[in-house]
């Protein structure tokens, strides 16, 4: 505690100093804030990736100082762009008296300009000759790095703009997340999908089960409900005749918060006209296996120690039998409810409420606490039980169940797809259930959407949906063990 203290103290003295700089610039009529524009001509990554057509030649650089070397009349600073990081020679010889004694003032952090030439020193570094060096911000506090880093993952995702400064690993991450959100796009460009946006506000949520974030609109003077989910209305677009629609954006679940749950978060969800959950499972090892090719180089990948191949030929089976494999319980052997409850007792299954009592929900329990773990190799769940599916068409084979698919990688689940329920008198009905699983206290149970009715008695195609999270995709993809280091501002609780 009270090295923390002295830490504080120091930091503050030299905040302190910082400030008294800059008051002595302002008074010299050199105040860097006054500056609105700078005309830099190349990036060190542009410059250190291409040296032998920029030897000799004049640059303008500029970035943030992150070293300094004063050696009396000459000195050596280095300084971090977009892309790279560069080494600068300034001398007295070439900025004169006043200048170089201006520069030798400056701290690490502060942000200034150099133009010079480009030249390799004696050891061999690609550096900028200085000839002019521009003040062009002063920063007033210094860097993390001036006391043994930044290593608290808490205040490093509070201030991510001094992680991204003093990390530089960290960029690489949404540099990354970039491409990746970039690559998906255009695969799905190609399978001749249409990008739209839907509404954040609803007057109505649906579409998962989470409980929703509320709100109230003053002009209307109504709640209103942050979406949870991009579905209903993508498919309110394939009944108005679009054949193929995504949409990539962010999603709001008022619930949790753990290395995989974020309040809001960024979804993909795509709808495809006349398909089902069979094409969804193909669109699926394309979106994740091309990506990884593109993006990584390899389909193979290691996440947290474990060895995956995200090439396609994933393979596939369905929640049932997937439990008989794991446990040698056949769910196909009970029949009733009664039975699966007892099942759920003998095997010490904790069922949440009397809603749940079912054979359907009982058999989501057992997969939940026998399988999704042992799932380490790309993997689709299907047919799933109709309970837990409520937008999902149910199975010609088994009306217990429904025509829904789960992928889990890494024994964790990624994305989720339907072939999605078409029938108005069906939906109804299973929307008049959710109803009652809320009234019944099911915070996570879906609210009545008579319009979503109304457009699926105007007429929905057989339609296959799918939809990926997005954020656990880029952590599968840049190996990262939480959701929060691969978002740029994760949700945090204020300090005060």
């Amino acid at each position: 505690m009270q090295e923390n203290n002295q830490e504080e103290l120091d930091i503050n003295k030299l905040m302190k100093i910082r400030r008294e700089k800059l008051v002595e610039l302002q008074q010299q009529g050199k105040d860097p804030f006054e500056i609105t524009k700078f005309d830099r001509t190349n990036t060190a990554g542009e410059i250190k990736a291409n040296y032998d057509e920029f030897e000799q030649k004049d640059v303008t650089v500029a970035g943030r100082i992150i070293a300094k070397r004063i050696m009396g009349k000459a000195s050596f600073c280095t300084i971090q762009d977009y892309d790279e990081k560069i080494q600068s020679y300034v001398s007295i010889n070439d900025l004169g008296e006043e200048s170089y004694k201006a520069f030798k003032t400056w701290d690490i952090g502060d942000i200034i300009g150099i133009s010079g030439f480009v030249f390799k020193t004696r050891t061999e570094e690609i550096s900028v000759h200085a000839k002019e060096v521009t003040l062009l911000s002063k920063s007033l506090c210094p860097l993390p790095e001036k006391f043994h880093g930044l290593k608290d993952p808490d205040l490093r995702y509070r201030q991510r703009y001094t992680d991204l400064i003093v990390n530089p690993e960290v960029k690489e991450t949404f540099l990354l997340r970039s491409k990746i959100i970039s690559c998906i796009r255009k695969i799905l460009e190609e399978e001749k999908y249409v990008e739209v946006e839907t509404p954040v506000l609803n007057t109505i949520f649906g579409g998962a089960a989470a409980r929703p974030f509320a709100t109230h609109h003053n002009a209307l003077d109504i709640d209103m409900y942050l979406r949870i989910a991009l579905e209903l209305n993508l498919k309110r677009l394939i009944v108005g005749g679009f054949d193929r629609v995504f949409e990539i954006g962010r999603v709001f679940r008022n619930e949790g918060m753990d290395i995989r749950h974020n309040p809001e978060f960024t979804e993909l969800e795509l709808y495809a006209a006349y398909q089902d959950y069979h094409d969804m499972m193909d669109i699926t090892e394309k979106i994740f296996s091309q990506t990884a090719k593109e993006v990584l180089g390899t389909t193979k990948i290691t996440y947290q120690g474990q060895e995956i191949d995200l090439a396609p030929g994933w393979k596939r089976i369905s929640m049932i039998d997937s439990i008989k494999e794991v446990t040698g319980i056949d769910f196909n052997q009970i029949q009733t409810d009664e039975e699966a409850v007892a099942l759920a007792k003998e095997k010490n299954i904790e069922i949440p409420d009397k809603t749940k009592e079912t054979r359907g929900d009982v058999i989501a329990l057992f997969f939940d606490e026998y399988v999704e773990e042992t799932l380490i190799q790309p993997t689709f769940i299907y047919d799933y039980p109709v309970e837990i599916s409520p937008l999902a068409k149910k199975s010609p084979k088994d009306k217990r169940l429904t025509e829904r698919f789960e992928a889990f990688i890494g024994g964790r689940e990624y994305g989720n797809a339907f072939s999605e329920l078409n029938d108005p008198i069906d939906q109804y009905e299973r929307f008049k259930k959710q109803v009652e699983a809320r009234e019944a206290g099911d915070e996570e149970a879906n609210m009545m959407d008579e319009d979503y009715v109304h457009a699926l008695e105007i007429g929905l195609p057989p339609t296959g949906g799918l939809g990926i999270g997005v954020d656990r995709m880029i952590m599968l993809l840049t190996d990262s063990a939480s959701i929060r280091d691969v978002l740029l501002f994760p949700t945090m609780k204020p300090l005060n």
